[in-house]
This record gives structure tokens, C-alpha cells and sequence, in this order.
């Protein structure tokens, strides 16, 4: 059965640029933490337990760290617009047994289809996604009303493949669509942790 796409959102689409499936081989790299270590970036956020969504998950960097902390009472809907990342992101979450605490869901440019979350996610992570969505303000506001309550999420962005004024454009946009900016922090990765208003 194949899936709909969804009509394309109101506001006009930005020129973008998608990484190629293969690139997540990369960024699954066990060097990469060295410079982004899951564990210490997102466990101020993250309890056992938790719903959690992965937007632009890839092969699972953040995904499986993350599955590890929300534990078996947990959920990590990890979302991406290449399937064949996801089908990987599968088979390590199998290998490592988190296979029942990670769902995938293939997405597209144009809707996350996280309404049927319901506004049931207690954290949201867009790590280096944001600068690649041609709809960034419909991103943000599906991210936005998938979160429950007082909500976070948590946007990382790359310097230098994301310029300081576009990361400033994202966290305006933001705010527009009905968060609250908790903090930001601008080192090899801009980040900015926002909050469901």
C-alpha cells in the first residue's frame, strides 16, 4: 500500500539540500562523539519512560542513546525522509534489542505526520535537520503541537555548514509558531533548546 503525499503547506518553500541516505554511514561514526556525545548533550532532557521523537534520525546517532535512556516504559518515534537509513536504523536497534522501544516512520518534505502523536511527545530533537527542510516554519509547528504540555526541543545546528544568521532565523521562527526559547548556546554546534508555550 503506498502512503499519500501530503498537500504541500502554505508558505513558500526554501531552496534546501538533503544528504544523500549514504552520508548517515558517517554520522553514525562511534568518532562522532567525540565532538557530540548523546549521553551528555541530551540527558538534562531525557528520562526514563519518556515519548520521544527523532526528526531526521538517519541511522540512528542520537535514536539508540536516546531508546537507552526512555527504557522499556519509553518511546522514540524516529522520523526520516530516506528509507533506506531507516531500514539500517532497524536492524541496529534489533542488534542491540531496543527494536520494541524504536519505531521508524518514513516523512516527507512537506508534513512529519506527527499528528497522530496527539500531542503526546515529551521531547523533541531536530539535530542538523532544521537548515534541510524546505518548509521550516510547518517543522517547526508540527514539532511544536506534537509535544505535550510544557515540552521540549532540542535544535542542533553545524557552524559553518549553518550560518550564525539563518540559526537566528530558525530560533525567530520559533517563537513565531508558539515556542519558548529556554537557552542557546553557540559553540561547533549551535543549539538552541526550546519550550511548548
Amino acid at each position: 500500500m503506498s502512503i499519500p503525499e501530503p498537500a504541500t503547506p502554505k508558505e513558500a518553500p526554501r531552496e534546501h539540500h538533503v544528504c544523500p541516505w549514504w552520508v548517515g554511514y558517517l554520522l553514525a561514526s562511534p568518532l562522532r562523539k567525540l565532538r557530540e556525545n548523546p549521553e551528555k548533550l541530551l540527558r538534562p532532557y531525557v528520562e526514563p519512560g519518556m515519548v520521544v521523537v527523532d526528526v531526521g534520525c538517519s541511522m540512528g546517532f542520537f535514536s539508540l542513546p536516546l531508546a537507552q535512556m526512555v527504557g522499556a516504559d519509553g518511546r522514540v518515534h524516529c522520523l526520516d525522509v530516506a528509507p533506506k537509513a531507516l531500514r539500517t536504523l532497524e536492524h541496529r536497534a534489533r542488534r542491540r534489542g531496543l527494536d520494541r522501544i524504536v519505531e521508524t516512520r518514513l516523512v516527507f518534505q512537506e508534513s512529519l505526520g506527527l499528528e497522530t502523536l496527539d500531542g503526546g511527545a515529551d521531547f523533541v530533537l531536530a539535530a542538523h535537520v532544521v537548515h534541510e527542510t524546505r518548509y521550516p516554519e510547518t517543522f517547526l509547528r508540527e514539532c511544536h503541537d506534537a509535544l505535550v504540555g510544557r515540552g521540549v526541543m532540542l535544535i542542533l545546528e553545524p557552524r559553518g555548514h549553518v550560518r550564525e544568521d539563518e540559526f537566528e532565523r530558525t530560533r525567530t521562527l520559533a517563537e513565531a509558531v508558539g515556542f519558548q526559547v529556554l537557552s542557546t548556546r553557540s559553540g561547533r554546534t549551535m543549539e538552541v533548546v526550546l519550550q511548548r508555550g
